[in-house]
């Protein structure tokens, strides 16, 4: 089973950990340029990013868990249709979020009150990169199934080689051609194409035999077309919840200014590469426990289960020590902004000593995903945004200002690893009945 496990885990940990890196490639780039509102821009589209993309991350979630229950029942005629479901949801999605830029652009921005610099320039990163929708949700698409089928390495290839491409461009827009946001948003466009490009590659060099004829009628079937659309909406709804917690930990950081933004935002770069370590193995509990589900192998559901939590927190424990010995080496690598810099490291603390717990409700995410329980975890969701966020921020904000941001913040995350377990027995464990 660890070898299992290990086997969908470390390519996983190793591309997820390629997309925070190019991340944190942009924040040094704007935020060794000479103003701190060029990061700023870059955080600010980010979370408008964030909330579009993130909003479908069905696509993948959703693809996985339902692709690999298909794998686990051996049924290849199902293990195709619902990739093409996928991919035509994204297609069309993607094609809509293009036409209506301008509706979510007004939107966003008037819910984000920035400083004007940020504004200006978050705004012409957002008109750069919104034409790279379709390439990413159909990227999304096939990472799922690709998941799904047990294959953690083809995600590899294609994400390492995504992000490689997209820093380098980067890299040549802002250096050699001497652009800022605008310059991070056009690599970024021109990197989702190559990949998705890749992507198509893979798919065809798996060479998965068609034992029958794939038709429209056949991908549109109502009842799968309904049973695969009631599974994502639920995940829809939860994902927006988890969006709106960090896009709103974003938008009040721009309410204490540039500098405070840019120090929050480098502190949530570093939980952001934690948690795209850690969800190496959440993805393979994706896998695994829809694989197990499908085959209706519940013992070895369970054993995934146990395992996947032992190196799930072994990781966090593993970042904070990281974090604890070179926490000022990893700051001063985002920013030369002294003032910046030591905010950070004023604040660091709600960085530093997190990751272990939240480590919980990331493995949770993709067991529930796995075993498709999905109505479960939107509630949880649903619950510790509404009840347990909100209300704790609003209650701190005005004694412990900033501290009281990532109090919120980091309490909602417990909350949601122990909502999740006192829900498992009822959800997850049930089956092993």
């Amino acid at each position: 089973m660890q070898k299992e496990i290990l086997r969908l885990a470390v390519p996983n940990i190793i591309s997820n950990l390629s997309v925070p890196l190019l991340s944190s490639v942009d924040a040094v780039l704007m935020g060794h340029l000479t103003e701190p509102y060029y990061l700023g821009a870059v955080a600010v589209g980010g979370i408008i990013f964030n909330f579009i993309y993130w909003s479908f991350g069905f696509l993948r979630m959703g693809t996985t868990g339902l692709i690999a229950q298909a794998y686990g029942k051996k049924d290849h005629k199902e293990i195709l249709l619902i990739l093409y479901r996928a991919l035509l949801s994204a297609l069309i999605i993607g094609l809509v979020i293009i036409v209506i830029q301008s509706l979510i652009s007004r939107i966003a921005f008037s819910l984000i009150h920035a400083s004007g610099n940020v504004e200006k320039y978050a705004e012409t990163y957002f008109y750069i990169r919104i034409y790279a929708a379709p390439a990413v949700l159909a990227l999304y698409a096939f990472q799922g199934w690709f998941l799904g089928m047990q294959n953690a390495r083809y995600p590899l290839y294609i994400l390492v080689f995504l992000n490689i491409i997209n820093i380098l461009f980067n890299l040549l827009f802002v250096k050699y051609f001497g652009m800022n946001a605008d310059g991070v948003a056009l690599g970024t466009v021109f990197a989702q194409y190559l990949g998705l490009a890749l992507a198509v590659f893979l798919f065809f060099k798996m060479n998965i035999k068609k034992a029958f004829r794939i038709t429209l009628n056949k991908i549109l079937n109502l009842g799968e077309v309904k049973k695969f659309f009631a599974i994502n909406f639920n995940i829809f709804i939860r994902t927006i919840a988890l969006i709106f917690a960090f896009s709103f930990f974003t938008a009040k950081s721009a309410e204490f200014g540039d500098i405070v933004l840019g120090a929050n935002t480098i502190l949530l770069q570093l939980w952001t590469i934690f948690a795209y370590g850690v969800d190496g193995f959440a993805f393979a509990a994706e896998s695994l426990i829809g694989k197990y589900k499908g085959a209706r192998d519940y013992k070895k559901l369970k054993q995934a289960v146990f395992f996947v939590f032992v190196w799930g927190i072994s990781i966090g424990l593993l970042f904070t020590v990281i974090y604890v010995t070179f926490l000022n080496d990893l700051i001063n690598i985002f920013t030369s902004n002294a003032e910046m810099a030591a905010l950070a490291v004023a604040y660091a603390a709600w960085t530093i000593y997190t990751p272990a717990v939240n480590t919980v409700s990331y493995i949770w995410d993709g067991i529930y995903i796995g075993a498709t329980a999905t109505k479960a975890m939107r509630n949880a969701m649903l619950f510790v945004t509404l009840a347990v966020y909100l209300p704790a921020y609003y209650l701190t904000k005005e004694t412990f200002g900033n501290h009281g941001l990532w109090f919120s913040l980091s309490f909602f995350m417990v909350m949601r690893g122990v909502t999740l377990s006192l829900l498992a027995k009822k959800h997850i464990f049930n089956f092993a009945k």
